[in-house]
C-alpha cells in the first residue's frame, strides 16, 4: 500500500475520497467499488498504516454485536424486556455477514480465520434481582429466530462447567448466579477484516495515503476541495473530490463542521477512554472461551459494560476484562489534549450544559474510574473472575471513543447517544459517522443507509447488485424464518464459522 511520506503526491481528482483507514471506510469504498467499478477512489489517513485506531483488535472487544449476550441492547421497561433494539441490532449483523460472505465468494476477502472466529456468547446474572432478569430475557429471545440455540440455567454445576474460570473460588451459596447462553456468537478481528479490504482496494486502483491528514474540506461546486497535509514533512496537497465520506473516528465531528455541514450543527461529543485487564497466564486463556456480558453499574455508560472476553487475534488466543472506564479530552487515541475545547462552539453549548446537568451519575462513575490503581481493577475483576491475581494480567489502553450529543432542542437538555449516528448533508455529497458501539460490527448496514441517502438517484440501478452482497436487503428477517435460515446457513458455510 502507498505510502508517500516525502513527496506528499496524490490525485488530483478522485470520484470517491474516504477519510480514515479504518472498517467504515474500507466497507464503504468496496461496496462503491461493485456498484461503480470505473469510480476512482483515494484514502486519507493520518496514522502510519491502517486500522490504527477504533478498527485495531486490542482496541475494542471485537464482539460481533448482534445482541446475543450484551444485556444493554435488551432493556427493562416498565417491567417488561424490550428486545426491539437486540431485535434490530441483530438484523444489521446479518448484513454484515452476508456482504462479507458475498466478498469472501468475489475474492476481495480472502481468508475468514483472519478476521472472524466461532466464540460463544454468555449473558451473567449476579444475585437474585439480576438473575430474574436473565431469565425473563431469556423467555422473551428464546422463542425468536434471530436468536439461535439459546439456552438458560442458574445450576452451579453446569455453571462451573461451561465457565471454570469464573467458577473457581466463587461461593454460589452467597450469592447465587445464572446464565444465558448461545454457541453460534462470534470475535472479529476487525484490523485484519480492515487490511483485506484494503489490500484488494489498492489492487483495484485505490489511491491508499498514510501519514496524511485532511485539515480542510471546501465546497467546490457539486463537489469538494480537500486539504491534505502529509504528517512528516508538512507539505499540503488539493484534492477534488465528487463524493467525501469521512470515517475519520472521533475527527468526525470536527471535519464535517470545517465543511460546513448544516445539519450537524447542534451536534457535540464526549469522549470516553478505557483500559482492559489482559491475562498473561496461558492457562486462564486456554480454560476461558466465551464472551460473558454482565449488567453496567448505575451511571455507567453501555460502552463500559464489565465483560470477560476471549479473543482470536493473528491466530492466537487472549483473554481480557474491562474496560475500565477513563477519561481524556483527546477524541482519538492518537488525538490532541485540546481536542474537546477546540470542539466547544456556540451552536454546541446547550448540548454540553445539557448533558452535565443530567448525566450526575456518568460523571460520578468516571471519576471513581479515573482514580482506580492496578490493584483496584483487580478487585473489580472478582467479580467476574474470584480466584484473579494480580501477575496474571497486565493493563492495555483501549481505544478513544466519541459518545455523540445530539442538539439540545428547548425544552429538552442534549441527550448523550450511545449508538452509531450518520450524518449527511443535504445534496449527499459529504457524509460522516459519529458515535460508537456497535459500529464496526454492523459497518455494512451503516454503508448502505449511506448509499440510499447519498445516492438514492442510483439505487434502483444498483438494486441487483446490492441483492448479489445483501440477498435479503430489504427484507425484515425477524418477519422471514425461511429467509434467516437460508442465509444463516449460507454465511456459516462461506465465513467457515462450523467450524
Amino acid at each position: 500500500m502507498s505510502n508517500d511520506n516525502t513527496t506528499g503526491t496524490a490525485h488530483d481528482e478522485v470520484d470517491v475520497l474516504l477519510v480514515g483507514a479504518g472498517v467504515m471506510s474500507a466497507t464503504l469504498g468496496a461496496m462503491l467499488r461493485e456498484l461503480e467499478p470505473s469510480w476512482t477512489q483515494a484514502i486519507y489517513e493520518r496514522l502510519d498504516g491502517p486500522a490504527l485506531e477504533s478498527s485495531s483488535p486490542w482496541n475494542n472487544a471485537g464482539t460481533g454485536h448482534s445482541a446475543l449476550c450484551e444485556l444493554n441492547y435488551t432493556p427493562e421497561v416498565n417491567g417488561k424486556i424490550d428486545v426491539s433494539k437486540a431485535v434490530n441490532i441483530n438484523e444489521k449483523f446479518q448484513v454484515s455477514r452476508q456482504f462479507w460472505a458475498n466478498q469472501l465468494g468475489n475474492g476481495i476477502l480472502t481468508n475468514p480465520e483472519e478476521f472472524i472466529n466461532p466464540v460463544p456468547h454468555v449473558s451473567f446474572g449476579q444475585g437474585e434481582d439480576q438473575i430474574d432478569y436473565l431469565r425473563r430475557r431469556y423467555d422473551a429471545l428464546s422463542k425468536n429466530h434471530l436468536f439461535p440455540n439459546m439456552e438458560f440455567s442458574d445450576d452451579k454445576d453446569l455453571f462451573a462447567e461451561k465457565l471454570p474460570v469464573m467458577s473457581k473460588g466463587r461461593d454460589f451459596e452467597q450469592e447465587p448466579v445464572a446464565i444465558s447462553w448461545t454457541n453460534v456468537g462470534t470475535d472479529i478481528n476487525y484490523g485484519a477484516l480492515t487490511r483485506q479490504f484494503l489490500t484488494a482496494a489498492e489492487a483495484a486502483g485505490t489511491d491508499i495515503r498514510y501519514s496524511h491528514e485532511v485539515i480542510g474540506l471546501k465546497k467546490d461546486g457539486k463537489g469538494w476541495r480537500v486539504t491534505v497535509k502529509n504528517v512528516h514533512t508538512g507539505d499540503k496537497k488539493v484534492t477534488k473530490a465528487r463524493f467525501v465520506f469521512v470515517g475519520a473516528g472521533g475527527y468526525a465531528l470536527d471535519l464535517l463542521r470545517k465543511a460546513g455541514v448544516s445539519e450537524v450543527r447542534g451536534y457535540a461529543g464526549f469522549p470516553i477512554s478505557g483500559m482492559w485487564l489482559r491475562s498473561t497466564n496461558p492457562e486462564l486463556i486456554e480454560a476461558h472461551d466465551a464472551k460473558v456480558y454482565g449488567k453496567a453499574k448505575v451511571g455507567a455508560p453501555p460502552m463500559s459494560v464489565p465483560h470477560l472476553d476471549t479473543r482470536v487475534i493473528d491466530g492466537e488466543k487472549g483473554l481480557l476484562f474491562g474496560p475500565y472506564g477513563g477519561w481524556t479530552p483527546k477524541f482519538l487515541k492518537e488525538g490532541s489534549y485540546v481536542d474537546l475545547f477546540k470542539s466547544i462552539r456556540l451552536d454546541n453549548i446547550p448540548s454540553y450544559l445539557g448533558v452535565a446537568a443530567t448525566n450526575f451519575g456518568l460523571v460520578k462513575y468516571l471519576v471513581e474510574e479515573v482514580v482506580k490503581d492496578f490493584d483496584a481493577k483487580i478487585e473489580t475483576l472478582k467479580e467476574y473472575v474470584p480466584a484473579a491475581e494480580g501477575k496474571d494480567w497486565e493493563t492495555v489502553v483501549a481505544g478513544q471513543r466519541v459518545q455523540v450529543i445530539k442538539p439540545a432542542n428547548a425544552p429538552k437538555f442534549g441527550t448523550l447517544e450511545f449508538g452509531t449516528a450518520l450524518i449527511n448533508n443535504s445534496e449527499g455529497s459529504i457524509a460522516g459517522l459519529l458515535g460508537a458501539s456497535p459500529g464496526a460490527s454492523i459497518a455494512p448496514a451503516a454503508m448502505i443507509e449511506l448509499l440510499e441517502r447519498c445516492f438514492g438517484e442510483r439505487m434502483i440501478e444498483w438494486a441487483p447488485k446490492i441483492l448479489e452482497m445483501v440477498p435479503t436487503y430489504g427484507k425484515a428477517l425477524v418477519n422471514d424464518e425461511a429467509a434467516y435460515q437460508e442465509q444463516w446457513d449460507y454465511t456459516q458455510k462461506m465465513l467457515k464459522l462450523d467450524r
